[in-house]
């Protein structure tokens, strides 16, 4: 009797190493070569302007046992994409984003919110010229599976939300260019050895 039990513990205690260990949070490093931030905003009432950011780092961690995860990302303003140089130039003058002072725009998640076993929204904080307001992403695409070519697990996911770039201190010519603003994120995500990392 008193090897039964002690086989059934083992058997418990394996079960929920097992669970303990397929819980772990992973964590991935976010791929700049297919992540493009982008923004858009109403033009004079003639179109909506799409524009975006080459430079983007930063983490995701997913524990989808547990239903939890966290965002970190950091966006080179600099790196600003128009499609002009002359507008790429205003655009990161001290009206706008003012890049000779604030380089950067960061967010960083507070909670990741669940759909059954899909992530569904990001609520945290993005920062933009200094001034850091709470941010939630609705998560319109998410998947994750073994890269084909790089041959380690990888995650990808669409997300956007919508702001108002007076909030942030650039309202210059609001309300002839939109104050309200769509932002729209495409991130890819691998888990890399720790000497790639």
């Amino acid at each position: 009797m008193n090897r039964l039990a002690m086989l059934i513990a083992t058997a418990l205690a394996a079960t929920f190493a097992t669970g303990a260990a397929q819980a772990a949070p992973e964590t991935y490093t976010i791929d700049n070569s297919h992540t493009y931030p982008q923004f858009t905003y109403t033009h004079l009432g003639f179109s909506r302007q799409t524009q975006k950011f080459d430079k983007t780092s930063g983490t995701v961690t997913l524990d989808r046992a547990a239903k939890t995860g966290a965002v970190d990302v950091v966006i080179d303003a600099t790196s600003v994409n128009t499609g002009f140089a002359l507008f790429n130039q205003h655009i990161q003058e001290p009206d706008y984003f003012d890049t000779a002072k604030y380089p950067t725009i960061t967010f960083k998640s507070s909670k990741m919110n669940f759909n059954g076993d899909e992530p569904a929204s990001l609520t945290g904080d993005l920062t933009i010229k200094g001034v850091t307001k709470p941010v939630t992403l609705a998560i319109t695409h998410f998947k994750c599976m073994p890269h084909p070519m790089r041959k380690v697990p990888a995650c990808g996911a669409n997300a956007t939300a919508t702001v108002k770039r007076s909030d942030f201190n650039m309202g210059k010519n609001v309300p002839y260019v939109g104050d309200e603003v769509t932002l729209n994120f495409a991130i890819e995500a691998a888990k890399l050895p720790a000497a790639a990392q």
